[in-house]
């Protein structure tokens, strides 16, 4: 992958926490896999699918879903959650890289 930027990164890392949270409290997976994309000019796109019993059917989720799915929004990117085929749950979540929101967040100086 490029070097991101830090919001960016930290959205991404955040979002593959709570996923795999997730598997681990709720999915009942015997595998899970999580894939990082990026193409030149594309948003960074995060995949996190299992093989477990999938999501609940009309379910509002919790905290952890809505905090996926803000994180995603506040960099202007999409989130979503779905059955996997042909069982399991994906969540999906596409991070822009390149966005006039400023998404760098200042270096901390060491020597301050």
């Amino acid at each position: 992958l490029p070097p991101l930027p830090a919001a960016v990164e930290v959205a991404a890392y955040r979002i593959v926490q709570e996923a795999l949270t997730n598997v681990t409290r709720h999915a009942r997976a015997g595998a899970c896999s999580v894939r990082l994309t990026c193409c030149k000019g594309q948003p960074l796109t995060v995949e996190i699918t299992d093989d477990g019993v999938g999501p609940p059917e009309r379910s509002l989720g919790g905290v952890g879903l809505h905090s996926m799915r803000e994180r995603a929004a506040e960099l202007g990117g999409t989130y979503e959650i779905s059955p996997a085929s042909p069982s399991g749950t994906r969540v999906l979540a596409r991070l822009p890289i390149g966005t006039s929101v400023n998404t760098d967040v200042p270096k901390a100086d060491p020597y301050a």
